[in-house]
C-alpha cells in the first residue's frame, strides 16, 4: 500500500514584503562580521536569494509570517533595502527540522559545483566575488581533485573528505589511491588522521615519483615531518598524465 507524504510547506513560492516577516532571534553585530554572514551576502548580490525563507502565519494576525528558517538571509536583504522576500510558507510552526537538518558541502562536492560553473561559462572572478573568496582559491578548489584517479574520486565524491586527507592521498599511485578511499568508505573514517596513517603505512614502491627524480618516490612522512606533495602525476590506474597544474596568478 502506497503511503502519502505531506508536503510540510506549501508548493507555491510566494513573494511577502519583509516588513511583513517577524525573525524568531537577532543577528548580532558579530554574526555580521563573520566569513558565512559575508558569504550569504555575496551570494545575494550577485545572483540574489537562491533557497527561499520558510515562514509560518502569526495565527490571528493576516498578514504577519513568523520567520523559521533563513535569518541571515533576511538581514542581508533588509541591509540592501529589499521590499519584499521570495518565501515558502510551512503549515507548521516548529522551526527545528530547519536549522537541525543542514547539508554541509563536502571539499568535493565543492570543487564539483565550482567546476560546473566553470564548466558552463562563469568566470572565476565571479565565483570569486559570489563566494566571497579569492580568486586563487577559486583555482585552487577547481584544481583539487588533479593527481587522484577516477576510481578513488567515485569511490569519494559524496563523502565528507577533508582537503588535506586529498593531498595525502594525491602522494600515493593510483591502485593505492584505490585501496585507500575502500579502506576510507569500509571504515566510515574520512578523517585526514586517518588518511595519514594510511599513507604512513604505504610501501616504499606505491608512493609517488616524481619528474625531477624518477628513481627516488616520495617518502611517507614520518612523525612530525614535512608531508610533500606530487603536484602532478598519473590521473588514472592506467597511468596517463592530466598534464601540469595551471600557474597560480
Amino acid at each position: 500500500m502506497t503511503t502519502l507524504v505531506k508536503l510540510a510547506c506549501q508548493p507555491e513560492i510566494q513573494a511577502i514584503p519583509v516588513a511583513s516577516i517577524l525573525p524568531m532571534r537577532k543577528v548580532s553585530d558579530g554574526v555580521r562580521t563573520s566569513t558565512k554572514y559575508r558569504r550569504i551576502a555575496a551570494s545575494i548580490q550577485e545572483i540574489g536569494v537562491i533557497e527561499p525563507l520558510i515562514v509560518h502565519p502569526v495565527p490571528d494576525t493576516p498578514g504577519q509570517f513568523m520567520l523559521l528558517d533563513g535569518h541571515l538571509r533576511l538581514d542581508v536583504l533588509k541591509f540592501a533595502g529589499a521590499a519584499t522576500a521570495d518565501c515558502l510558507i510551512s503549515d507548521d510552526d516548529e522551526a527545528f527540522t530547519y536549522n537541525h537538518k543542514v547539508n554541509q558541502l563536502s571539499a568535493m562536492q565543492e570543487h564539483f559545483m565550482i567546476h560546473k560553473a566553470l564548466k558552463n561559462g562563469v568566470s572565476e572572478e565571479d565565483v570569486a566575488r559570489t563566494l566571497c573568496i579569492e580568486v586563487s582559491k577559486v583555482r585552487l578548489k577547481r584544481d583539487l581533485l588533479e593527481g587522484i584517479c577516477p576510481e578513488a574520486v567515485e569511490l569519494l565524491k559524496d563523502k565528507r573528505v577533508t582537503r588535506e586527507g586529498l593531498q595525502q592521498l594525491r602522494q600515493v599511485a593510483p591502485m593505492r589511491q584505490i585501496e585507500m578511499a575502500e579502506l576510507m568508505c569500509a571504515s566510515h573514517n574520512f578523517s585526514s588522521q586517518y588518511t595519514k596513517c594510511l599513507l604512513a603505512a604505504t610501501p616504499q614502491d606505491q608512493l609517488r615519483v616524481t619528474d625531477a627524480d624518477p628513481g627516488q618516490a616520495l617518502r611517507a612522512p614520518q612523525r612530525g615531518g614535512p608531508h610533500p606533495v606530487d603536484d602532478q602525476g598519473e590521473g588514472s590506474v592506467q597511468g596517463h598524465r592530466q598534464g601540469q597544474r595551471r600557474p597560480e596568478r
